[in-house]
C-alpha cells in the first residue's frame, strides 16, 4: 500500500452560497478526513480562496482535485506538497496569568517561540504565535507543562505558491481574452 502524504489543496471559486458543501462533499464521497480548511477572500474581487489538507495518496489526490474542478462554481483547483508551498497557521493561547508571572521559565518559552503576549490582565493572558502546525502544537505542549493553558485555539493552515505567479490569476486572463476573441469573431 502507498504512503500518504499531507497534501495542500488550494480552491479558488466564485463567491457563491454552498460551494463549500460541494467541495466538502467530494472529500465525504471518497471517505477522505480533511485535517484543516481555511476559507477567505482572495486578491481577485469576488472570488474566495479555499485552503484545505488532506492525507492520502498521489493517484487519489488527483482524482479528487479533478473532481473539484468539476463542480460549476469552481475556478481552479491545484494541490502542492509542502515544499510547493509557504504556509503558516496562526494559533492563540489563553494562559492563567498568575501561573504565567510565578514561571519565568513559560516567559522563557513563549519567546523562543517567536510568540508575543498580545493582552494581559490579571486573570488570564493571551500569547499569539503564527508559524508552523509542528511549532503551534509543541508551544502548546509546553506551556501545558506549567499548568497554565485555560484555552487553545488554531486556524487552519493559510498557504501561497512558491512559484513567482498565482496559477488562478494567468487563467482568468487567460479565460477573458479567449472571451475577448470570441466576441470579436461573431
Amino acid at each position: 500500500m502507498e504512503n500518504k502524504t499531507l497534501y495542500t489543496i488550494i480552491v479558488h471559486s466564485e463567491n457563491i452560497a454552498g460551494i463549500l458543501n460541494q467541495i466538502t462533499a467530494v472529500f465525504t464521497r471518497r471517505q477522505l478526513n480533511i485535517e484543516s480548511l481555511n476559507v477567505s477572500a482572495s486578491s481577485i474581487k469576488g472570488v474566495h480562496k479555499y485552503t484545505i489538507t488532506c492525507w492520502t495518496t498521489a493517484d487519489v489526490i488527483e482524482k479528487l482535485v479533478k473532481q473539484i474542478e468539476k463542480k460549476l462554481d469552481v475556478i481552479q483547483a491545484h494541490y502542492f506538497k509542502d515544499d510547493e508551498i509557504f504556509q503558516m497557521e496562526v494559533a492563540l493561547y489563553k494562559v492563567a496569568t498568575p501561573e504565567l508571572q510565578s514561571t519565568p521559565e513559560a516567559s522563557r518559552v513563549i519567546r523562543r517561540f517567536g510568540a508575543h503576549i498580545v493582552e494581559v490582565n490579571p486573570v488570564f493572558s493571551i500569547v499569539e504565535m503564527t508559524g508552523s502546525g509542528e511549532d503551534i502544537t509543541s508551544l502548546y505542549n509546553e506551556l501545558k507543562t506549567f499548568g497554565c493553558v485555560l484555552q487553545f485555539v488554531r486556524s487552519g493552515r493559510i498557504a501561497v505558491s512558491t512559484s513567482c505567479f498565482e496559477r488562478v490569476n494567468e487563467y482568468l486572463a487567460h479565460r477573458l481574452e479567449r472571451y475577448r476573441q470570441e466576441k470579436g469573431q461573431k
